[in-house]
């Protein structure tokens, strides 16, 4: 059993990398796929292999190596043409409306069959809409919005085409969010945003985390914290914690090696009594190279097990941080010995019930100063010339948070 996460568990990306090529893609990187419909997808690149993208097709994965993030890309055959951004002033209003329009089968000619020989036969997608268009009997009456909104419906159905997406915090996040949010317990891009700020996580700094959101808040907190200071998570499981979101994010070693470092609740306790260190490999009669480097591993984890458990009981944390699925009292129990004077104490959760009560009770605790509860709430907006406008659907809530300064 492997009490200590080592710090390379979540196997962050071994390309070299730095402030000004952080913006091209690697071999080896997560990147994800906007789709014209709006859908994204999240892929490894490998060099020789394919990226299959559904109805889309597929192409080579070295076309993108080496390429900029947020180019947009059109698949042609096995190989990638880039294609030209739009300009949106190209958008142009006039005194049309869409009033007088009935849309229906037969103001569009084309049937599905015809279409269909169209693209068997070859003619790029961009032809098949300008015969759509031409074909379509209310085309004019529509407004230019309405014709954008129209040409954008149909490059969506038959062009194959896609843009790559840059792989930050907020992209990534984004992408569970939509993808599967139980996964992250329902934590937005602007709660998650907060914690961090309210923290006050910077480069330097030393910081205690729960995470059980698949590694959004170690993610964050590693992204601000920049390859300098220290991170130490608790987590619930005996072998290294799966991090898929820590994954997407792409962090080179020197990011995440010397800086993460992750116990188990059962090595997290004072009383408790770890392995006996094994014997020196060298003094030992070492049957094979294999049992060798066997022992070596089992000695580098017993150390870094040690330096661990060292480094949380000599305490002295600049904050905590909470986003678990296990009740918060029990938590802030257990860790509030290790964080320091002023530290700041930040607890998420989905539900407000739990952290009102622990409100309560740090009220009456005088270690804990204004303990308080905030709601997130966001409202996004379309911004296009002439069409900006709150977006008519939103999610319900951001999820709760706790934030008190420990004394």
């Amino acid at each position: 059993m492997t009490d200590l996460v080592t710090e390379g568990s979540t196997k962050p990306s071994t390309t070299p990398k730095n402030a000004t090529d952080r913006h091209h893609i690697h071999e080896g990187d997560f990147v994800m796929f906007r789709l014209l419909n709006g859908e994204v997808r999240s892929q490894q690149v490998n060099r020789s292999g394919a990226i299959t993208l559904g109805r889309l097709g597929s192409f080579n994965a070295d076309e993108l190596i080496g390429q900029l993030y947020g180019l947009t890309h059109e698949i042609v055959g096995k190989s990638l043409k880039v294609i030209p951004p739009r300009n949106m002033e190209d958008v142009e209003d006039t005194e049309a409306t869409n009033e007088l329009i009935n849309d229906g089968m037969a103001v569009q000619p084309l049937t599905a069959m015809e279409i269909e020989t169209l693209k068997q036969s070859g003619v790029h997608a961009a032809e098949i809409i300008k015969k759509q268009i031409e074909a379509h009997a209310n085309y004019e009456l529509k407004t230019e919005y309405s014709k954008d909104k129209y040409k954008k419906r149909k490059e969506a159905k038959f062009l194959k085409a896609f843009t790559t997406v840059e792989p930050t915090l907020f992209n990534v996040c984004e992408y569970w969010f939509h993808k599967d949010q139980t996964r992250i317990r329902d934590l937005r891009i602007d709660t998650l945003s907060q914690m961090i700020n309210l923290a006050n996580i910077r480069p330097g700094g030393r910081y205690l985390a729960v995470d059980d959101v698949s590694g959004l808040l170690v993610s964050a907190i590693l992204d601000r914290l920049g390859g300098d200071g220290r991170l130490l998570t608790i987590c619930d499981v005996d072998s290294p914690p799966a991090y898929p979101v820590m994954t997407q994010m792409n962090f080179p070693q020197h990011i995440v090696v010397p800086i993460l470092a992750s116990l188990n609740w059962a090595t997290a306790e004072e009383d408790y009594t770890p392995v006996a260190l094994l014997p020196d490999p060298a003094q030992e009669s070492i049957k094979s190279d294999k049992h060798r480097v066997r022992m070596n591993k089992r000695k580098a984890t017993s150390n870094l097990l040690a330096s661990a458990r060292q480094e949380l009981f000599v305490g002295g944390f600049e904050g905590l941080l909470i986003a678990s699925e296990y009740e918060p009292m029990s938590i802030l129990e257990r860790l509030a010995p290790y964080i320091g004077g002023s530290a700041s104490v930040v607890i998420y959760s989905p539900h407000l019930q739990p952290l009102t009560s622990l409100q309560n009770r740090m009220r009456l605790d005088p270690q804990y100063l204004a303990p308080s509860v905030t709601e997130s709430w966001l409202r996004r907006y379309q911004v296009l010339p002439g069409r900006t406008h709150p977006t008519m659907m939103t999610t319900g809530s951001g999820g709760y948070l706790l934030h008190a300064t420990k004394m």
